[in-house]
């Protein structure tokens, strides 16, 4: 198998890679243990200092780094150095705070002397998707080897030249051979590796399907999981809200990452009161929106990612359609070369199209007018996912009721879903389980152990 890499701006072949044999995986999975038996010992100010290596090497080629997200996956490049920038600023936030996370803690008990320590578990097997090709691959490894666990990375295999950068990031910081690899596979070889007894935990960032087959397999091996899967996050504008500025962090929130984005809005449910007037202004801006060449920092969108991304989307935005939806504006591919799509707003939307049931990929919004703030609480917990939600309001009662009764992993009152080291991030329902970054993140892949002392 050949992984490419192709920019779907022009849909040139960049470059190509030999997808790694039985023999060199069986290589690497060995190289992994032995780094282990060196790396859970080294000290956590070691591991800081290298980590503090990764996050300068990370801010002193952010452009270089930067050019290769936006050649091989399509966000612009403006968003590709945001994203660099990011993840320099995990690698400096766990180096200060995994000493504090991880220190032993004490707890009082009829012993002499007890406390809970946490050690690490591993080699750690990390699936990441392709939407954010460095951000999620940092924000597991970098808690994960702060811990003291090595990393295997099977990364998106459209993605390969951003998989090797960040290998090779690592290595140039001074973690030691084996610490960090990137498996060069395609996905008809996760299974015999997931279920290899060298690897000892799994996490996926991904679809639904893929989550659910990775939970069986590992759940078969009795191996810890994390999943972050997707998400159809509600994003509710109620009649006290300010206006302007909920329509502005509408647009940001539904265009970011050229609407690829797990934790994107995707359903806006409006206030009847105020939503002819949200309507017609988020129509003038989709409008206004440049698509075109991400390197051209004129352009707010870029292409999707791949062609069947683009394909899908617009199936699904065709079966909304022939639900019953309309199209407000936009929400079609836009012909030429590249993978790209308008973006577009749909409304009237049956409860069983698509765009009310199922993520779109993409920068398309649905709208939804309600009466009130009880059944725009209904709307949004009516839905299989649960990562991410927004209210805006000036209300204080409403956005109490919101935060006690949205079923989402995380909400954001009056601003857009945004991961941050500092705060736990993940969802419930079929988005998934389980918590990355700030201590909730370094705390998965480790052995909480009990230690209880009595006789000195």
């Amino acid at each position: 198998m050949i992984l490419r890499s192709i920019n779907p701006a022009t849909e040139e072949i960049l470059a190509e890679y030999s997808e790694h044999n039985d023999s060199e995986i069986d290589e690497m999975l060995s190289r992994s243990v032995r780094a282990f038996a060196s790396q859970k010992f080294l000290s956590l100010a070691r591991r800081a200092n290298k980590m503090e290596a990764v996050a300068k090497i990370l801010d002193s080629e952010q452009d270089k780094f930067a050019r290769i997200l936006t050649l091989e996956m399509g966000k612009t490049y403006h968003a590709a150095q945001q994203e660099i920038k990011k993840c320099a600023g995990v690698c400096r936030y766990y180096a200060e705070n995994a000493p504090i996370f991880l220190a032993d803690q004490p707890v009082k008990t009829d012993s002499m002397k007890s406390f809970v320590r946490y050690q690490p578990l591993g080699t750690v097997l990390a699936i990441m998707p392709w939407n954010f090709p460095f951000w999620q691959v940092f924000r597991f490894a970098v808690p994960a080897l702060m811990a003291g666990n090595t990393a295997l990375l099977k990364h998106a295999s459209n993605v390969p030249q951003a998989a090797l950068a960040i290998e090779e990031i690592i290595r140039r910081a001074g973690f030691a051979d084996g610490v960090f690899q990137t498996l060069l596979v395609g996905a008809n070889k996760v299974e015999k590796i997931l279920t290899d007894n060298r690897v000892k935990a799994v996490t996926l960032t991904g679809s639904e399907k893929a989550g659910a087959t990775v939970a069986i397999l590992a759940g078969s091996q009795i191996k810890k999981t994390v999943l972050e899967l997707g998400g159809s996050d509600p994003f509710i504008v109620m009649p006290s809200a300010d206006l302007d500025d909920a329509v502005q962090k509408a647009l940001l929130a539904r265009i970011q990452n050229n609407g690829q984005s797990c934790i994107a809005a995707k359903r806006f449910i409006i206030h009847t009161a105020v939503y002819d007037n949200f309507r017609a202004a988020l129509k003038d801006k989709f409008e206004a929106l440049k698509v075109g060449n991400p390197m051209d920092e004129a352009m707010d969108i870029g292409p999707l990612a791949m062609a069947n991304t683009r394909d899908y989307l617009n199936k699904q935005i065709n079966d909304s359609l022939k639900k019953g939806a309309k199209r407000v504006t936009g929400a079609e591919p836009i012909t030429g070369p590249g993978y790209f799509y308008r973006p577009g707003i749909l409304e009237n939307i049956p409860w069983d199209a698509p765009a009310a049931q199922d993520e779109l990929f993409g920068p398309v919004a649905s709208l939804f007018r309600v009466q009130n703030l009880e059944e725009a609480i209904t709307l949004a917990n009516n839905t299989r996912f649960g990562l991410g939600s927004a209210i805006f309001t000036q209300d204080k009662n409403e956005m109490e009721r919101a935060i006690d009764s949205i079923e989402a992993g995380c909400i954001f009152v009056n601003s857009i879903v945004a991961s941050d080291p500092r705060l736990p991030f993940g969802g419930i329902k079929a988005s998934g389980y389980g918590r990355e970054l700030a201590a909730e993140g370094i705390r998965e892949f480790v052995n909480i152990k009990t230690v209880s002392i009595n006789g000195i």
